[in-house]
């Protein structure tokens, strides 16, 4: 059996299903190239194999994470691919690639001894498209544990991702291509985890997460990447107290997201930052202000040809809850009620973190405006799905009702508080 076929097979591939996920891979790197089941047969079977061409070469490395030369084909010397050695982000480029040759290559052509300090003898395991694939379904995974149970089992998760993306980059052989995309998913996770020391409380561990995400994120040259991971900064500056960090971030994300051309989404998201800072500081109207750019850009979301991971969570709802963050913050809760209740009823039931999160906010501004009965039926319906949840932001939260509801003597709200009591 021909080295090809073998990799084929052991990515569970018939030679159909193979040429139909060459062609899907091909799209996503957009190249021109495509190849059918009987050109998969000739190479398989003819010996040596008719050679593919430049973009076929580049498809075919993508997909196995080795150079074509290692799956059997006899490759002239001016388009052989030499894989990366663990930690050395200067492969050569694809054939065809312009720019030149990479110090790989210099080092390859200087002598045996200098290659062989450079590349194993023994390599460790090859990492390809589908290895990135089985990657990335994980990792967007994390958005639905956080969304749904909470930043602690997602940490866990994250923390298991991170050994196998960190371990595959130190120790695995890949072409440039994929290390890049190792590298993307490094950043993108540094940022999940700088989300979940902001709600755990770890401000500190949160800030280290995000210098890790943005400096990964530069290194991939990914601007809305770095958007992402600002935002985040955003809300752990203003809890460490670092409001011209906060207001810096702000800047810098709207800079990086004009260089990217972003759509609505981002710019909407970045707004409602803006706005954080904004109420934050005492600056009414500079929130008013990056509220309504907020609004503007809300009402124009839908004309986003793609929306990035880490922005999809956004929506009206998010608008509602910044503008009572803008009362509540003027000393006037009871303007901000009607704007709390929009956002709670108003966000998707995916969100069962951030709508417990909401609906705790409601019941305290109810509460400072004397609300004591609504106010307490909120948290009860919180604490009716209570199990299912893992956030320390939201544990806060529903500590500092009840400590609230403690001291009202009413008979809902001391009732309340001892079921909190029961419950957390």
């Amino acid at each position: 059996m021909s080295r090809l076929a073998q990799l084929r097979r052991a990515a569970g591939h018939t030679q159909e299903s193979f040429a139909k996920a060459f062609a899907q891979e091909a799209g996503r790197l957009g190249v021109a190239a495509s190849v059918s089941v009987r050109q998969i047969r000739r190479w398989e079977k003819e010996s040596p194999p008719p050679l593919p061409h430049p973009g076929q070469q580049l498809v075919l490395e993508t997909m196995f994470g080795i150079p074509l030369v290692e799956m059997g084909f006899e490759v002239p010397p001016h388009r052989v691919t030499a894989p990366e050695a663990p930690g050395d982000p200067g492969g050569v480029k694809a054939p065809g690639d312009p720019g030149g040759v990479k110090r790989r290559t210099f080092v390859a052509d200087a002598g045996v001894l200098a290659a062989a300090a450079l590349v194993p003898a023994r390599p460790g395991p090859r990492v390809g498209a589908a290895d990135i694939a089985r990657l990335r379904v994980r990792l967007d995974g994390l958005y639905r544990t956080d969304h749904t149970a909470g930043s602690g089992p997602a940490m866990t998760q994250a923390h298991r991702i991170e050994g196998e993306i960190t371990g595959a980059l130190g120790t695995a052989s890949y072409t440039s291509r994929i290390g890049r995309e190792l590298q993307t998913m490094l950043a993108e996770l540094h940022g999940h985890q700088a989300w979940y020391g902001y709600d755990g409380g770890r401000i500190d561990q949160g800030r280290t997460a995000c210098v890790e995400a943005l400096t990964a994120a530069q290194l991939v040259d990914d601007p809305l990447l770095q958007v992402s991971v600002l935002e985040t900064l955003v809300l752990l500056a203003i809890k460490a107290g670092r409001t011209w960090e906060a207001a810096s971030a702000v800047e810098n994300a709207y800079r990086l997201a004009m260089r990217a051309g972003a759509g609505h989404t981002v710019y909407l998201v970045i707004a409602l930052r803006d706005a954080n800072v904004a109420t934050h500081t005492g600056d009414l109207s500079g929130a008013r202000r990056a509220l309504s750019r907020a609004v503007s850009h809300q009402g124009r979301a839908d004309a986003d040809a793609e929306v990035p991971n880490w922005a999809r969570f956004v929506g009206p709802f998010e608008v509602d809850y910044a503008t009572a963050d803008m009362y509540v913050r003027a000393g006037r809760p009871e303007r901000a009620v009607p704007f709390l209740r929009a956002a709670a009823r108003g966000i998707g039931g995916g969100l069962a973190r951030n709508s417990a999160s909401y609906r705790v906010r409601l019941a305290d501004v109810l509460l400072a405006a004397g609300e004591v009965d609504e106010a307490c039926a909120e948290v009860g319906g919180v604490l009716d799905t209570w199990g299912g949840i893992s956030s320390p932001r939201l544990l806060g939260k529903m500590r500092d009702f009840q400590r609230a509801a403690g001291a009202i003597d009413s008979p809902a709200a001391r009732e309340c508080a001892a079921r909190i009591h029961e419950t957390v």
